[in-house]
């Protein structure tokens, strides 16, 4: 996913085809999404990222390069305007705040994720650096870390490039983005397989809903730990919560408190995951990580505002 710090990449390529500017949305949306952690919010920046190149003359549209490029600049400053201010709202946000699920209503099987039936022009493209659990990582960073990382790193931008975005030297950027992948590495654990992660959630998903609170512990790792966020729409436990015995038993309630729980199998954020339903509304969508044949963490959407996407 990255390139080595001797190396510069090449950025994106020119496009001044007729079309190009709208054929942008995909690339935006992606890099917004992993910027700010919310489609929502990513669908904003969009929005606000095409007002402007419109308001711009015929004569200033001309004379830019690279629309693309000039597109994915103003994008990413709007995202880090939003990234400054993001702390002091999540402060006032009630309980735990975690990471927008993406929309995936496509089910699973031997760990392979079905076609997917979403746009793909609105479609965030799934790989590593949209999973649950480096999202959790990249919300530590600072803006100007995430910025520089995303668009280097993930994007491959070249450091001169992510400078004009950041207001910062190439070399001071180099740096941010080191400063970040010692984070990716810190919290990196040994990644189980798909095919792995699959086996293990579906056992998970087994036991969950046989309320074999046995079962549950045997698939979780000592210290796992469990989020939830119902951003005070929902209920939702305000504080992590940690340990086998106590997550498991968390789960086991929930189901004897809702017999009518339907488990469904799908991707979530690119990983194998579940969602549960109470009838006909959508109640929770929960991203696992797994290493090895444990689940380590849960995140719990409840809040139905973020959940949005998964039910339109």
């Amino acid at each position: 996913m990255s390139t080595s710090q001797g190396e510069e990449a090449a950025g994106p390529p020119v496009d001044r085809e007729p079309g190009a500017v709208p054929r942008e949305r995909r690339q935006l949306i992606n890099v917004a999404y992993r910027l700010l952690g919310s489609l929502a919010d990513a669908e904003d920046v969009v929005q606000e990222t095409y007002a402007r190149w419109y308001a711009l003359t015929p004569e200033q549209r001309d004379a830019i390069a690279s629309p693309g490029a000039w597109l994915t600049r103003v994008a990413s400053r709007v995202c880090l305007d939003l990234l400054g201010s993001a702390r002091a709202r999540r402060e006032r946000y009630v309980g735990e705040w975690i990471p927008e699920p993406l929309p995936d209503r496509a089910e699973w099987a031997e760990g392979r994720p079905a076609a997917s039936t979403v746009d793909p022009a609105d479609r965030v493209t799934l790989d590593e650096s949209v999973n649950m659990a480096f999202l959790v990582v990249l919300e530590a960073m600072t803006p100007a870390e995430r910025v520089a990382f995303i668009l280097h790193d993930v994007f491959h931008y070249p450091f001169a490039e992510v400078a004009e975005i950041v207001g910062r030297s190439p070399a001071a950027c180099r740096q941010l983005a080191s400063s970040a992948r010692r984070r990716i590495r810190a919290r990196r654990a040994p990644e189980a397989t798909v095919a792995q992660r699959a086996a293990v959630v579906r056992h998970f998903k087994r036991a969950w809903e046989a309320k074999d609170i046995e079962a549950l512990i045997g698939l979780l790792d000592p210290e796992v730990s469990t989020v939830a966020d119902g951003g005070g729409i929902v209920s939702a436990e305000p504080h992590p919560v940690e340990g086998d015995e106590r997550v498991a038993r968390v789960f086991v309630d929930i189901a004897e408190r809702a017999p009518d729980l339907s488990i469904l199998e799908r991707t979530v954020n690119g990983q194998p995951g579940l969602v549960a339903r109470q009838g006909d509304a959508l109640v929770v969508v929960l991203a696992l990580d797994v290493v090895g044949d444990r689940v380590t963490h849960i995140w719990a959407m409840r809040n139905p505002e973020k959940l949005r996407p998964w039910t339109t």
